[in-house]
Protein backbone atom coordinates (compact mmCIF):
# COMPACT_ATOMS: atom_id res chain seq x y z
CA UNK A 1 0.00 0.00 0.00
CA UNK A 2 1.43 3.78 -1.40
CA UNK A 3 1.87 6.36 1.50
CA UNK A 4 -0.68 9.34 1.19
CA UNK A 5 2.16 11.70 2.00
CA UNK A 6 5.33 11.43 3.58
CA UNK A 7 5.84 11.97 7.62
CA UNK A 8 9.55 12.88 9.03
CA UNK A 9 12.23 10.55 8.99
CA UNK A 10 12.39 8.51 12.26
CA UNK A 11 15.05 10.71 14.62
CA UNK A 12 18.51 9.21 14.91
CA UNK A 13 20.68 9.99 18.24
CA UNK A 14 24.43 9.26 17.60
CA UNK A 15 26.05 6.51 19.66
CA UNK A 16 29.77 6.87 20.99
CA UNK A 17 31.90 4.94 18.14
CA UNK A 18 29.37 4.13 15.63
CA UNK A 19 28.84 5.18 12.49
CA UNK A 20 24.82 4.21 12.43
CA UNK A 21 22.64 6.12 14.77
CA UNK A 22 19.96 4.77 17.39
CA UNK A 23 16.79 5.13 15.84
CA UNK A 24 13.92 6.81 18.10
CA UNK A 25 10.66 4.77 18.28
CA UNK A 26 8.89 5.96 21.83
CA UNK A 27 10.04 8.75 25.20
CA UNK A 28 8.80 7.27 28.27
CA UNK A 29 9.40 9.74 30.50
CA UNK A 30 9.42 9.58 33.98
CA UNK A 31 7.68 11.68 37.09
CA UNK A 32 8.58 12.57 40.80
CA UNK A 33 12.00 9.96 40.39
CA UNK A 34 13.60 12.15 43.20
CA UNK A 35 12.64 12.62 46.45
CA UNK A 36 14.11 16.37 46.67
CA UNK A 37 12.28 17.08 43.39
CA UNK A 38 9.18 15.41 44.01
CA UNK A 39 9.15 18.09 47.32
CA UNK A 40 10.01 21.29 45.36
CA UNK A 41 7.07 20.72 43.60
CA UNK A 42 4.78 19.98 46.44
CA UNK A 43 4.49 15.81 46.43
CA UNK A 44 5.92 12.99 48.62
CA UNK A 45 7.32 10.04 46.44
CA UNK A 46 4.91 7.19 46.17
CA UNK A 47 7.05 4.78 46.83
CA UNK A 48 4.19 1.99 46.25
CA UNK A 49 4.85 2.73 42.45
CA UNK A 50 6.68 4.50 39.67
CA UNK A 51 4.35 6.38 37.10
CA UNK A 52 4.97 7.75 33.43
CA UNK A 53 4.29 10.11 30.55
CA UNK A 54 5.19 10.23 27.15
CA UNK A 55 6.91 11.94 24.56
CA UNK A 56 6.32 11.90 20.21
CA UNK A 57 9.60 11.08 18.26
CA UNK A 58 9.33 14.21 17.16
CA UNK A 59 10.48 15.66 20.71
CA UNK A 60 14.20 14.70 20.11
CA UNK A 61 16.74 17.98 19.15
CA UNK A 62 20.10 16.67 19.13
CA UNK A 63 23.17 18.16 21.72
CA UNK A 64 24.40 21.99 20.75
CA UNK A 65 21.12 22.98 18.86
CA UNK A 66 19.13 26.15 19.50
CA UNK A 67 15.67 25.52 20.50
CA UNK A 68 12.87 28.27 20.31
CA UNK A 69 10.91 29.19 22.81
CA UNK A 70 7.88 27.09 22.62
CA UNK A 71 4.61 28.33 21.83
CA UNK A 72 1.34 28.74 24.32
CA UNK A 73 3.72 29.37 27.57
CA UNK A 74 5.57 32.19 29.70
CA UNK A 75 7.34 29.36 31.82
CA UNK A 76 9.24 26.83 30.38
CA UNK A 77 11.66 24.56 32.55
CA UNK A 78 14.22 22.39 32.46
CA UNK A 79 14.66 19.03 33.43
CA UNK A 80 18.28 17.22 33.42
CA UNK A 81 17.95 13.30 33.22
CA UNK A 82 19.27 10.07 33.01
CA UNK A 83 18.54 8.80 29.15
CA UNK A 84 17.83 4.88 28.94
CA UNK A 85 17.87 3.38 25.73
CA UNK A 86 16.52 0.16 24.94
CA UNK A 87 18.30 -2.36 22.78
CA UNK A 88 16.55 -5.69 23.09
CA UNK A 89 12.91 -7.01 23.38
CA UNK A 90 11.69 -6.71 27.00
CA UNK A 91 8.37 -7.65 28.37
CA UNK A 92 7.08 -8.95 31.70
CA UNK A 93 11.08 -8.65 32.44
CA UNK A 94 12.50 -9.38 36.31
CA UNK A 95 14.46 -6.51 37.99
CA UNK A 96 17.14 -9.30 37.61
CA UNK A 97 17.06 -9.74 33.86
CA UNK A 98 16.15 -5.91 33.12
CA UNK A 99 19.50 -5.12 32.50
CA UNK A 100 19.85 -6.96 29.55
CA UNK A 101 17.72 -4.60 27.72
CA UNK A 102 19.79 -1.54 28.22
CA UNK A 103 21.91 -0.67 24.75
CA UNK A 104 23.68 2.34 26.62
CA UNK A 105 22.83 5.82 28.26
CA UNK A 106 22.91 9.44 27.65
CA UNK A 107 22.71 12.68 29.14
CA UNK A 108 19.29 14.72 28.42
CA UNK A 109 17.06 17.07 29.35
CA UNK A 110 13.00 16.80 29.64
CA UNK A 111 11.98 20.75 28.68
CA UNK A 112 8.80 21.31 30.26
CA UNK A 113 6.17 23.92 29.65
CA UNK A 114 5.11 24.09 33.55
CA UNK A 115 2.32 26.54 33.20
CA UNK A 116 0.72 24.21 31.27
CA UNK A 117 1.63 20.84 32.95
CA UNK A 118 0.29 22.51 36.75
CA UNK A 119 -3.10 23.60 35.32
CA UNK A 120 -3.51 20.60 34.12
CA UNK A 121 -2.49 18.68 36.70
CA UNK A 122 -4.29 20.96 38.75
CA UNK A 123 -7.59 19.66 37.00
CA UNK A 124 -6.69 16.42 37.14
CA UNK A 125 -5.75 16.06 33.62
CA UNK A 126 -3.17 14.42 31.51
CA UNK A 127 0.14 16.32 31.40
CA UNK A 128 0.48 16.26 27.71
CA UNK A 129 0.39 20.24 26.74
CA UNK A 130 3.24 20.41 29.31
CA UNK A 131 5.58 17.52 28.58
CA UNK A 132 4.75 16.49 24.90
CA UNK A 133 5.73 19.08 22.05
CA UNK A 134 8.31 19.22 19.58
CA UNK A 135 11.89 19.87 20.61
CA UNK A 136 11.34 19.23 24.24
CA UNK A 137 13.93 16.39 24.13
CA UNK A 138 17.14 17.53 23.49
CA UNK A 139 19.67 14.54 23.92
CA UNK A 140 23.72 14.20 23.90
CA UNK A 141 25.07 10.72 22.41
CA UNK A 142 24.35 7.65 23.74
CA UNK A 143 27.30 5.31 25.75
CA UNK A 144 26.62 1.79 25.25
CA UNK A 145 26.03 0.18 28.57
CA UNK A 146 29.32 -1.57 28.23
CA UNK A 147 31.25 1.42 28.66
CA UNK A 148 29.28 2.79 31.14
CA UNK A 149 30.02 1.90 34.79
CA UNK A 150 26.79 1.00 37.22
CA UNK A 151 24.58 3.56 37.11
CA UNK A 152 25.32 4.63 41.42
CA UNK A 153 26.96 7.33 42.44
CA UNK A 154 27.83 9.05 39.12
CA UNK A 155 27.22 13.01 39.22
CA UNK A 156 24.10 14.64 37.69
CA UNK A 157 24.47 18.15 37.54
CA UNK A 158 22.79 21.49 35.14
CA UNK A 159 23.97 24.57 34.84
CA UNK A 160 22.18 28.09 33.02
CA UNK A 161 24.94 30.29 31.70
CA UNK A 162 27.68 29.75 34.40
CA UNK A 163 25.32 29.24 37.64
CA UNK A 164 24.98 25.25 38.65
CA UNK A 165 20.93 24.92 39.12
CA UNK A 166 20.62 21.38 39.41
CA UNK A 167 23.37 19.17 41.61
CA UNK A 168 23.28 15.44 42.78
CA UNK A 169 23.89 11.77 41.91
CA UNK A 170 21.99 9.17 40.19
CA UNK A 171 22.01 7.19 43.37
CA UNK A 172 19.73 9.60 44.71
CA UNK A 173 17.17 7.94 42.41
CA UNK A 174 14.07 6.67 44.21
CA UNK A 175 13.40 3.68 41.28
CA UNK A 176 16.56 2.40 40.25
CA UNK A 177 16.89 1.60 35.99
CA UNK A 178 16.21 -1.96 36.33
CA UNK A 179 13.21 -1.56 38.58
CA UNK A 180 11.88 1.14 35.86
CA UNK A 181 12.36 -1.51 32.90
CA UNK A 182 10.92 -4.18 34.78
CA UNK A 183 7.87 -2.27 35.75
CA UNK A 184 7.29 -0.40 32.90
CA UNK A 185 7.50 -4.14 30.58
CA UNK A 186 4.49 -5.35 32.70
CA UNK A 187 2.53 -2.85 30.43
CA UNK A 188 4.39 -2.26 26.97
CA UNK A 189 6.31 -4.68 24.72
CA UNK A 190 9.90 -2.27 25.17
CA UNK A 191 11.72 -2.96 21.90
CA UNK A 192 14.63 -1.07 20.54
CA UNK A 193 14.35 2.54 20.11
CA UNK A 194 12.91 2.97 23.28
CA UNK A 195 13.94 5.58 25.21
CA UNK A 196 13.17 5.91 29.53
CA UNK A 197 14.11 9.64 31.13
CA UNK A 198 14.71 8.49 34.39
CA UNK A 199 13.53 11.64 36.27
CA UNK A 200 15.19 14.76 37.44
CA UNK A 201 17.01 15.93 40.64
CA UNK A 202 15.67 19.18 42.56
CA UNK A 203 16.37 22.92 41.24
CA UNK A 204 14.30 22.45 38.04
CA UNK A 205 13.58 26.35 37.03
CA UNK A 206 12.74 28.81 34.19
CA UNK A 207 14.70 29.75 31.03
CA UNK A 208 14.62 32.54 29.11
CA UNK A 209 15.65 33.54 25.15
CA UNK A 210 19.27 33.56 25.26
CA UNK A 211 20.01 31.05 28.01
CA UNK A 212 22.44 28.72 27.25
CA UNK A 213 21.91 25.13 29.13
CA UNK A 214 24.27 22.71 30.07
CA UNK A 215 23.66 19.70 31.42
CA UNK A 216 26.22 17.15 32.67
CA UNK A 217 26.38 13.35 34.19
CA UNK A 218 29.75 11.63 34.80
CA UNK A 219 30.88 9.55 31.91
CA UNK A 220 28.68 10.32 29.66
CA UNK A 221 28.75 13.00 26.81
CA UNK A 222 27.38 16.51 28.20
CA UNK A 223 23.96 18.16 26.51
CA UNK A 224 24.11 21.20 25.72
CA UNK A 225 21.06 23.91 23.99
CA UNK A 226 20.36 27.33 23.79
CA UNK A 227 16.76 29.15 23.96
CA UNK A 228 15.83 30.92 20.65
CA UNK A 229 13.28 33.70 20.06
CA UNK A 230 9.91 32.91 20.85
CA UNK A 231 7.72 30.81 18.41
Amino acid sequence: MKRLFEIPATPLVPVRGETAGYPVHRIFGVGRNYAEHAAEMGYEVDRETPFYFTKPASAIVPTGSEIPYPPGTSNFHYEMELVVAIGAPAFRVSVEDAAKAIYGYAAGLDMTRRDLQLAERAKQRPWSLGKAFEKSAPIAEITKAADFPEVGSQRISLKVGDEIRQDAHLSDLVWSVPELISHLSRFYHLVPGDLIFTGTPAGVGPVSPGDRITGAIDGLQPVTITIGAAE
